[in-house]
């Protein structure tokens, strides 16, 4: 894991002297490097030489004639400037090991290089000290012209890319879908046949939590409703009309109201019990097995249904990524 130290705001400034300087003579370099190129063009040389032929020959002399020399300079100070990075790196610990540094800031390794298209990479230098900058809130990228001009576009680009390789990918998977000879078939005996005890017992847990939890959150209403049951059933019962005819009839049939409600009661109560009973758990898991079997019988016609709910499933999906959202946040 990597493990920087926390620097003094000195060092950090140092830090940030360094590499402005550091940037200073990147542009410059840079700068020479353009202008050498385009003094090495005939048409440009004689125009130059006919504007200013003092500067021209100065130019010509002290400058052209040791470009290499001139470059070697700032080479050599580039070179510096990576072995002190690398140094720095190594007493910070910012990297999980001593040697990451040249790979890591690698285009500053290949820009110390005097060789034509090498010396093209040290621009990459000055990208890197504009972040570095950025962070530091000494700079915001983010106001700049440039940086939102670029930015758009490559968020277009990119969700132009992605969307098409999305597609290409559904394509061949509703492609795979349509050529298989029974994907269901499949389905079934690779994944969920090897998985079948397992999933006939996460059913069995999940019917009984169910019913559990839903007696008790309803238990009081439950027991009312069989109450009321009762007394309706013996409300509408024509031996007990007959019976509170009779001498003490009306307290004989209240008593046997309570004692019918609170059977009944009792009886539901037992049974919700027994949800958690072994022999209500292998009778569930029965029922499970079976209905699942049922459930995973495949034919022609099951098979079909299968294949085209995924193909137009896949469609759907296919719809929505060609869509071009960009346009909704650039416009």
């Amino acid at each position: 894991m990597t493990t920087r130290q926390a620097l003094s705001p000195s060092l950090e400034r140092l830090h940030l002297v360094w590499d402005l300087l550091i940037m200073v003579l990147v542009v410059a370099n840079l700068s020479l490097l353009l202008v050498d190129a385009l003094f090495l063009l005939d048409p440009l040389n004689a125009g130059f030489e006919r504007l200013a032929p003092g500067l021209h020959q100065a130019y010509d002399q002290h400058i052209h004639a040791n470009f290499v020399a001139i470059d070697l300079l700032f080479v050599a100070v580039f070179v510096a400037d990576v072995l002190l990075g690398w140094a720095v790196a190594i007493i910070e610990r910012r990297y999980h090991r001593w040697f990451f540094y040249p790979f890591v800031h690698w285009y500053d390794v290949l820009g110390c290089i005097p060789v034509g298209g090498f010396r093209l990479l040290r621009v990459l230098r000055v990208i890197s000290l504009v972040q570095r900058l950025h962070r530091l809130g000494l700079i915001d990228v983010r106001q700049w012209w440039l940086y939102a001009f670029v930015a758009k576009y490559y968020d277009i680009l990119l969700e132009e890319l992605s969307d098409r390789i999305a597609l290409r990918l559904l394509g061949n998977i509703q492609q795979q879908v349509q050529a298989s000879d029974s994907l269901s078939g499949r389905v079934i005996e690779e994944v969920v046949m090897p998985r079948k005890q397992a999933l006939v017992h996460e059913i069995t847990r999940r019917l009984e939590d169910m019913a559990g939890s839903a007696y008790q959150r309803n238990r009081g209403d439950l027991m009312r409703y069989v109450s009321a049951l009762v007394g309706r059933t013996l409300e509408n019962s024509p031996e007990i009309q007959r019976l509170r005819r009779l001498p003490m009839g009306r307290q004989l049939s209240a008593a046997l109201d309570d004692t019918l409600s609170d059977i009944a009661c009792r009886l539901v109560e037992e049974a919700a019990n027994g949800l958690r009973s072994p022999e209500f758990e292998q009778l569930l898991e029965r029922v499970a097995d079976s209905g699942l079997d049922a459930w995973l019988k495949v034919d022609s016609h099951s098979d079909a249904v299968t294949e085209q709910v995924l193909v137009d499933m896949l469609e759907v999906l296919k719809e929505q990524v060609r869509r071009q959202r960009w346009k909704d946040r650039y416009d």
